[in-house]
């Protein structure tokens, strides 16, 4: 009211509460001419139209504002945050600022008064005696020079000591001269040359063994393991390892081809798939960014290198399952690519991952502070489901199916379900909720953020609840993820693949050896021995080769490849030959 004249602002007031005589401001009658009110009209509404128009893209910049910073938060979480996700310890009064003592951390490695498993047993090393003896002037008596007497038992101690060389196998061929007069029979005969996996090469065997272990299993660069041998004393140049690595790569397809006609005949899989480099220009592909994909089953770990991400690649490989299997379950992350899968093949179910739904209300709460405890509400929630599933395979027995198993079996089932329908229940009130006050001036009842994870877990619900009736099936797809772990070291060590059939050496040998993983057996000795019986085939697969494939050998021929390969310089390998008995 500064800027009001005080005799206006006087007569205004009296207007308002009716006094002297004048009429209440509520019922003074205004006269407008026709034009005046439509033009008042007119700038009403307009300037109305003006305010809705800029108040939405208010609302749509604070939204992009809100998204934004959610994001950036986000990612100093992820650059700078803890990794944990541990809470921190709540006080014991509400609202005290009082910080919780930190407890103390637990101390790294074994603890004390717990009982130790004593020094490890290794008795595949073999054993160097070294004799150490005292000089001759202290065997004497520092008194009267008088020599001690040996005695023969002797104080042992042992000390483990690695040592790696390379050495020269110097193949010496006896000649036999004919010493009768027949003219039918060879006048010179001489022993066979050594076995060699790559005719007229020569690098031995164990040193294509060190070198696809290394690399395909130990990550490690091919650059970086000429350098390492260069100090060893053996020089060899990249370029000679990749040669040979290209004429091996046939030896290892009978084998693959072993690995997909089993894999095939199984009902339950783990699929994921991650990038990968092929530094190779193909016709009508943009750049080198190719996928590796994995699956899992219960005896085979196949990986797959395409160069797109497309459905048709896992499409192509489940289209030929065995004919026989009714249903197939593929544990999976939501990619639509599986999507895809499941509606081009029938029989395939896909189950779903919690840890990637556990994952969006984590990164909601990290994002937006203030929808932090809505969404840790059902990080809880999902954990209870982690908790009752659980306590529930402690007594499954899978040997009996689901109508069959124990009384407490059920009991931990039926908790089970009934948490999964709370959280169903619980999803769908506030959908409808908000889709009730959708229309309210005040929009809907939910963050966009919770809408969209709400939305997710309802259009995935389905394939998320598959672990309930299928106990076999885990709750999330950390198998195939931990499967990835290997290759993801490689790919950052040395970046991918140079060709493509370089890639395709590097799935097969990926697939090869975390199958011998998974059945426990070494695959040191496993790779040395397939390449060696390539090597006395003439460097091509053994005819048979039942016995490097795990389901088709014997136990005792697990046993064995369980084992270290032992080496020494007379004697490359010391493995007894295969058992090519197959199992009853």
């Amino acid at each position: 009211m500064d800027n009001v004249n005080p005799s206006s602002a006087e007569c205004l007031a009296s207007i308002k509460t009716g006094e002297a005589g004048q009429t209440p401001f509520s019922q003074t009658i205004v006269q407008l001419t026709q034009e005046e009110l439509i033009q008042l009209k007119w700038e009403a509404n307009y300037w109305k139209g003006q305010y809705d128009l800029l108040k939405g893209k208010l609302e749509v910049l604070q939204q992009k504002l809100d998204s934004a910073t959610a994001r950036i938060r986000d990612l100093k979480q992820r650059l700078f945050g803890k990794k944990s996700e541990k809470k921190a310890a709540k006080s014991d009064k509400a609202g005290s600022n009082t910080k919780p003592q930190p407890k103390p951390p637990r101390p790294r490695g074994q603890q004390k008064g717990s009982q130790g498993h004593g020094r490890t047993a290794r008795p595949a090393l073999p054993v160097i005696d070294e004799e150490h003896d005292l000089p001759p002037e202290d065997q004497r008596c520092p008194i009267c020079a008088k020599a001690y007497k040996e005695l023969p038992e002797t104080e042992d101690s042992q000390i483990i000591e690695i040592e790696v060389k390379a050495h020269i196998r110097r193949i010496k061929r006896k000649k036999y001269a004919q010493t009768c007069h027949c003219t039918q029979a060879k006048g010179l005969i001489t022993a066979p040359p050594a076995p060699r996996l790559i005719p007229k090469n020569g690098i031995g065997v164990s040193v294509w063994t060190e070198i696809l272990l290394n690399k395909f299993l130990l990550s490690r660069a091919l650059n970086n393991l000429c350098i390492d041998y260069n100090y060893r004393g053996l020089p060899i140049a990249p370029g000679t390892l990749t040669g040979g690595l290209k004429k091996i790569t046939p030896l290892f397809a009978p084998l693959i081809e072993q690995l997909i006609k089993k894999q095939l005949t199984e009902d339950l899989f783990h699929n994921d798939e991650t990038g990968w480099k092929v530094f190779k220009a193909i016709e009508g592909k943009t750049g080198y960014r190719w996928w590796l994909w994995v699956t899992q089953s219960q005896s085979v770990v196949h990986y797959t290198l395409a160069p797109s991400r497309s459905g048709d690649i896992p499409i192509e490989y489940f289209s030929a399952l065995d004919k026989h299997l009714e249903q197939v379950i593929v544990v999976c992350d939501r990619y639509k690519g599986y999507l895809r899968l499941a509606r081009e093949i029938p029989v395939i179910l896909l189950a779903f991952c919690w840890a990637h739904v556990r994952r969006d209300f984590l990164d909601a709460a990290r994002s937006y502070p203030k929808l932090e405890a809505w969404m840790l509400d059902w990080v809880e929630m999902i954990g209870e489901l982690y908790h009752l599933n659980k306590q529930r395979l402690q007594h499954w027995d899978e040997t009996r199916p689901l109508a069959q198993q124990t009384p407490l079996f059920q009991q931990h089932q039926q908790a089970l379900e009934r948490a999964i329908q709370r959280m169903a229940e619980r999803r769908q009130q506030w959908l409808d909720k908000d889709d009730q006050s959708e229309g309210s001036e005040t929009g809907g009842e939910l963050h966009p953020m919770q809408r969209k994870v709400l939305n997710s877990l309802k259009t995935h619900w389905d394939g998320l609840i598959v672990f309930v009736d299928n106990p076999q099936v885990p709750m999330d797809n950390n198998t195939a993820e931990r499967r990835m772990r290997n290759p993801g070291m490689g790919r950052k060590n040395y970046y991918g693949s140079g060709s493509q059939w370089s890639a395709k050496l590097a799935a097969a040998m990926f697939s090869l050896f975390q199958t011998v993983l998974l059945w426990g057996l070494n695959p040191h000795h496993w790779l040395y021995s397939y390449l060696d019986a390539c090597a006395n085939n003439g460097g091509q697969p053994p005819a048979d080769i039942t016995p490097f494939i795990p389901w088709m050998m014997t136990e005792a021929r697990q046993q064995q490849l369980r084992q270290p390969l032992t080496m020494s310089a007379n004697q490359p390998a010391t493995t007894p030959p295969p058992d090519r008995s197959k199992p009853p």
